[in-house]
Parts: structure tokens; C-alpha cells; sequence
């Protein structure tokens, strides 16, 4: 669907990251934790390109918002990194702003019973709140890894907590949680019968899912790209599949084919 939303609020959580609540249409409560929205900030020319955002939350509207005409609310985490994140951090309340949404296959939720284990860093841990969310609805045990080069980049862990999640924590410079790389507070407690959800940087989805192989568990990601479309037509976020050589190219789009995979459909460096 494409529709204007409210802003409703956009508050700075740490330094550079910002969360925005938005109204939306009511067909959006029925979204998967994984898929996407591509933002349009504003109606000028430049920026020209929509930002895809990963969902963090969709619900019922809240109370304090009643009279706003919409029935449900959306939410995104993102941090300010160019013009149209720095634009998109100076808007407030009742500001509108040109979605297109739900986008992309989110995440397979896998058989109860399996201890779900997600893994995430900064904006990375938005698609993992909503599906944390979704995981404890079904009563499933739930842990969270997230990692950040610093205390700023780790982002709602009391949100994460309040869903009854068991959270660790690990920075590179140990100024939160264990000093070091997430995926070191993770290795210990992968064992059969855990199923991971990752999304983050590259080289942190490429160490989890060489890690999942070694021992033997599921594992989904949900990959991060520059996009101009999101619905696959213009193939500017193409990654590797498992099977690509030059002789047999194997591509898969991002926006359309993801931007959750099984981490062995694609081809890791």
C-alpha cells in the first residue's frame, strides 16, 4: 500500500538514533516481524529516493492518540547517517510523511517449543522488537544478543526485557554488557533445538551464520541494502546466492526475495 502517515512522535533514544511512531492504515496490523517500509521524507525533488526502514513495532492505537483518524501505528528505529535520515530526525508531531508498506518476506517463526535466539546490533534491532513481540504472543522462550561498538548503539533493551526476553549485552569497548563482539556472548549458547534470527552488519550476519553452520542450527537473516524501489524492479540491491559462479549467476533481491533469508541460500565471504 502506498499512504500518508502522522508523525506522531520521533524521539532521539542515544546519540544519532531516533525512534519514529506513525499512524497507519488498519491492513498494516496484518504485517509479518521482518518486513519492511520505504519512507519518502518529504514531496521535494531532492532527496529523490525512498529509505527502506524495517518495521520495529505495529499495534493497536493507543489511547492518547485518539482522534487522529487512524486505527493503528508503526514504528521504525534509524540513525542519522545523511540528508534524508538528517531531514527525517527534524520532523514532529502531525508532520506527514509518503510510505509504501508492507514490503519483502519477513521472518518464519519456525515450530514452537525451539528456543528462538535473536541477534542484532543499533537499527538492527528494530525487525527483532516486533518479532520478539510476535514470539512471546506464542509463549516461546526468547533470548536476545546485541551488540554496538559502544553503550550508544545498543537501543531499547528495557522494551526487549518488558516482553520478558532474556537480554545479553556485549560492546567493543566494554562500556556496556561484556567487552568484545556479540557473537562471542553467543557461541556458548548455541546447542540443537535453537533457532536464530539475526539482523545487523554484514560481517556480524556473516559471522552468525558461519557459527549456525558449525553447529548444526537454523538460522534466518535479515539483510541491510541500498534500495531505490523496494518491490524489485530496478535490481540495485542484488546479493550472491549460495550457487552463484560466473557461469551460473544466481542473484537474489533483497527487497523482494528478502530481506529475510536462510542463511544458507546466500553466498558468504
Amino acid at each position: 500500500m502506498q499512504f500518508k502517515a502522522m508523525v506522531l512522535s520521533n524521539v532521539e533514544l542515544s546519540p544519532g538514533y531516533f525512534r519514529m511512531r506513525m499512524t497507519a492504515p488498519q491492513e498494516l496490523a496484518s504485517s509479518a516481524p521482518g518486513q519492511f517500509l520505504m519512507l519518502k521524507v518529504n514531496d521535494a525533488i531532492d532527496p529523490l529516493l525512498r529509505r527502506p526502514f524495517g518495521l520495529f513495532d505495529v499495534g493497536s492505537f493507543l489511547p492518547e492518540y485518539a482522534g487522529c483518524g487512524a486505527q493503528v501505528y508503526c514504528e521504525i528505529l534509524y540513525k542519522v547517517v545523511g540528508k534524508g535520515t538528517k531531514l527525517l530526525s527534524a520532523l514532529h508531531h502531525g508532520d506527514l510523511v509518503d510510505l509504501l508498506a508492507p514490503l519483502g518476506k519477513g521472518f518464519d517463526l519456525g515450530p514452537a517449543g525451539e528456543e528462538k535466539v535473536l541477534v542484532g546490533g543499533g537499527v538492527g534491532l528494530a525487525p527483532l522488537y516486533y518479532l520478539a513481540k510476535e514470539l512471546k504472543n506464542r509463549g516461546e522462550k526468547v533470548r536476545l544478543f546485541a551488540g554496538g561498538r559502544n553503550r550508544d548503539d545498543i537501543l531499547c533493551i528495557t522494551e526487549f526485557e518488558r516482553l520478558g526476553v532474556e537480554t545479553y549485552v556485549a560492546t567493543d569497548d566494554g562500556t556496556l554488557g561484556e567487552r568484545g563482539f556479540v557473537t562471542q556472548v553467543l557461541e556458548p549458547h548455541l546447542a540443537p533445538g535453537t533457532r536464530i534470527f539475526a539482523c545487523g552488519p554484514t560481517p556480524m550476519l556473516n559471522a552468525v551464520a558461519k557459527m549456525a553452520q558449525k553447529s548444526g542450527v537454523p538460522c534466518q537473516v535479515s539483510m541491510e541494502a541500498y534500495m531505490a524501489c523496494g518491490v524489485g524492479a530496478c535490481l540495485g540491491c542484488v546479493m550472491k546466492g549460495a550457487n552463484h559462479t560466473e557461469e551460473t549467476p544466481d542473484y537474489r533481491c533483497v527487497c523482494k526475495d528478502g530481506p529475510v533469508f536462510d542463511s544458507f541460500e546466500l553466498q558468504w565471504s
